[in-house]
This record gives C-alpha cells, structure tokens and sequence, in this order.
C-alpha cells in the first residue's frame, strides 16, 4: 500500500495544508496619556530624590567660598578634597576631635558580632520551628510575630538593666548584642518562612540517613541558604549601620558608632556653619552600606524571588 502524505490527506478531507505559522504583525502602541502620566510621576520622584543627593555631593566638595555665593546647583569652581579629609581626620564628637574614622570603626566592631548572632541564632530557631515538631510553636512564632512590632522605646529601659547587670553597658558588645536580640524576631520568621518551602522528601531522607538536628542542619539547611542569607545580611548591615537611637543610648563614650559622631559633628559645633564638611561627613558615612548593596544587589533580588515562590 503506497503512503498517502500529509498534504494529500488535508486535501482529500477538504482543507488546505499550512506549511508555516501565520505571521501576524504586532501593531506599534503609540503614546497614551496614561503612560505618560506614569512617566512624570516616575521622573517627580526620581528628581526628588537625585536632586538633594547632587546638592551634597557638589557643596562636598566647594570651599566656604564659594558656599557662601547661595548657588547650590553649580559645579564647584575649584574641585577640593580637604572637606573630606577634615570629616575623615579631624572632625569633633563631643571635645574629640579625631574624625569619623573613630566611629567607622566601631560601626565595623559592632556590625560583624551582630551579624554573626542574630543570623546563626535565627538560622537555628527558623529550621526548628520549619521543620521540626517543636512543641508550642504555633504559640512561639505568634509571641515572635508580637515582639517583631513591639517598639524599641518600651523595652529599653529593660535592657539598660540588663547590660548594666552583666558589666557590658557602655561598651560596643553592649550595641552589638541589642542588635542581636531585637533582630531576632523578624530574622526567625524570615527564615522560618524559607525553609517551609523546603521539600518534605529531602527531610524524610535525611531523617533516615542520619537523624541527627545538627547534621542535617550544617550539610543540608546551610547550603541551602544562600539566598536568603544574602537578604538578611543586606537587611542587617543596613539596619545596624544606619541606627542611632541603639548606639547613644548603649555606646557611652567609647562604643559610639559613626552616626552619633555624625550627629555630633553637626549639632554640637561652634562659630559658622562648614556646610562642606557636614555633606562629606554625611556622605562618608552612607558609602558603606550603598557599596554593599552595590555589589550583592543583584544576589539581593534573586533571594527575595527565591523566597517568594514555593517549592
């Protein structure tokens, strides 16, 4: 019996054969009012917050000058440095007068104990309430979810106490760990969250294998936890590097972290204004944590995908 092709077929039964896709062409969308609507409200915003960071980047690095002319918009006539290296050396916190780099680092002195604690204790405690059976977690995680929005202010004198109690009050681990303890909370039903979508066949193969909570914890959970450790730290050396209420209240003298020293050096200054060396001050202390963000951004987006869709 002779094949009978394709075409044959079609055309036997009546139809006409297609040999290619129909191609159809996509009509241009021309300019609608609602999109440029958008795209004003889009520019208002940008604007609004561009045009206050060029004002301090420019006045940085002007001389006293050339500030006092009141032309905030104009490109310095002469570019200068020494704004910069008198907030870096010499500016004043309190009768000190040894510039931020005092307090940048403390804000490293505090930052990487903090990470350190709130991230591997809330690590521990969001796999247990994950993927365990603990007993009374259902009322744990909703006193966790309490504490996350309970204000700093009501517990502080608490924990005044406490770090006077334990010979830490004044001191940069006394910052370090109210940095921890309030971090707790949100940090453990983040990763409580993330390791929910955890498949069960993996759990139950481990528990066969081995059983044991530290095991499965280091050779599976952690590697598992890249994503999402890249959106605590981000969400972490943010919080820790911008605060200032943590750090004057618990720092004292010698444990101050550079935005009190920044806050210092604007609010507690005599004679006229060096409008140059505030914007320098202001500006070295946001660099630190926008080059974090600058280098791990990316990472930044993949974790919060990751953690957004299940399984």
């Amino acid at each position: 019996m002779s094949q009978v092709s394709v075409s044959e077929r079609a055309a036997a039964a009546g139809e006409v054969p297609v040999t290619r896709a129909p191609y159809f062409v996509r009509k241009k969308k021309g300019i609608t009012p609602r999109s440029v609507a958008v795209l004003v409200f889009l520019t208002i915003c940008a604007l609004f917050f561009c045009v206050p960071l060029y004002v301090v980047v420019v006045t940085s690095f002007k001389t006293m000058d050339q500030i006092r002319e009141g032309a905030i918009f104009t490109l310095p006539h002469i570019w200068t440095l020494e704004a910069w290296d008198h907030a870096w050396n010499h500016a004043c916190s309190g009768i000190k007068c040894d510039g931020l780099k005092v307090g940048f680092w403390n804000s490293v002195s505090i930052l990487f104990p903090s990470l350190i604690l709130s991230i591997s204790l809330a690590m521990v405690t969001g796999f247990a309430l994950a993927l365990w059976n603990v007993r009374w977690a259902g009322g744990f995680l909703f006193l966790l979810f309490i504490c996350a929005f309970v204000p700093f202010q009501i517990i502080m004198y608490p924990l005044i106490v406490m770090t006077t109690t334990t010979k830490i009050y004044g001191t940069l681990w006394a910052v370090a760990a109210i940095h921890a303890v309030l971090a707790m909370p949100v940090l453990t039903l983040i990763f409580r969250n993330y390791y929910k979508d955890i498949p069960t066949e993996i759990m139950s193969a481990a528990m066969m294998d081995s059983g044991s909570f530290w095991r499965i914890f280091f050779e599976i959970i952690v590697p598992m936890s890249g994503n999402i450790l890249i959106v605590v730290l981000i969400l972490q050396i943010t919080s820790i590097w911008n605060d200032y209420l943590i750090g004057v209240t618990f720092g004292g003298l010698t444990g101050q972290p550079m935005t009190v020293n920044l806050a210092n050096l604007i609010t507690i200054s005599t004679g006229t204004t060096n409008y140059a060396h505030n914007m320098a001050a202001a500006l070295l202390t946001a660099i630190p944590p926008l080059v974090v963000y600058f280098l791990v951004g990316k990472l930044f987006v993949q974790g919060v995908t990751a953690g957004a869709i299940k399984g």
